[in-house]
């Protein structure tokens, strides 16, 4: 369905654009908000408070899903909500069928921080599979960030760093919104202040 997010910027364009038309799956146009819904007067319209970025790329998503394990939220009282590494980790009977949970788990937590593309590779089938079926961007293998963590802003530089791609028109629309006003204060907030993740033209995050 052809939708206009609009927000107050989108990052890396020129002062006074602050919007991106998508359908079927890809950007359609990015530019000021009139223009683009005077020419797409039938377009859903999806208005966001801050910062429109590219989805994000997590380079240690194999760390965060074959070497840690993310708690059932029934498990908090046990384990409590943060990933379990080290001997915590060895500590708990894991399968298959746990580790592809645990997964699941982690994939949504990726999904709320803004990420949509990963860097590969991951050894444990239940683990593919659920990368797979996340639909998440699979990116080539590279070197791995430190520190590891669900905010791929904190082990890189700059955020230009972590973008999956830009929102140009023709691209996937793999698409972040941050409760910033723009760069600088998207890497003093992290990847955690993300209100909504955008993967393939479909709206997979969204704070409440």
């Amino acid at each position: 369905m052809l939708t206009i997010h609009a927000a107050d910027a989108v990052h890396g364009a020129p002062d006074g654009v602050d919007s991106v038309a998508v359908d079927g799956g890809v950007v359609v146009a990015v530019g000021a908000y009139a223009e683009l819904t005077a020419d797409r007067p039938r377009a859903r319209i999806r208005r966001w408070s801050g910062l429109i970025t590219p989805g994000l790329l997590n380079a240690a998503a194999p760390a965060l899903l074959e070497a840690a394990y993310h708690p059932d939220p029934r498990e908090a009282d046990a384990l409590g909500s943060e990933p379990l590494t080290g001997d915590a980790l060895a500590a708990l009977a894991m399968d298959d069928a746990r580790w592809g949970a645990s997964a699941r788990r982690g994939l949504q937590r990726m999904l709320r921080h803004g990420t949509t593309a990963v860097r590969g590779p991951f050894t444990r089938p239940a683990v593919r599979t659920a990368v797979a079926r996340s639909g998440l961007r699979v990116h080539a293998p590279g070197p791995a960030p430190e520190p590891v963590s669900l905010d791929p802003l904190a082990s890189l530089p700059e955020p230009a760093d972590v973008f999956a791609a830009a929102p140009a028109v023709g691209a996937p629309a793999d698409l972040a919104v941050f409760a910033v006003r723009d760069g600088a204060a998207l890497r003093t907030a992290g990847a955690g202040s993300c209100t909504a993740t955008v993967l393939g033209g479909r709206l997979v995050f969204r704070l409440s």
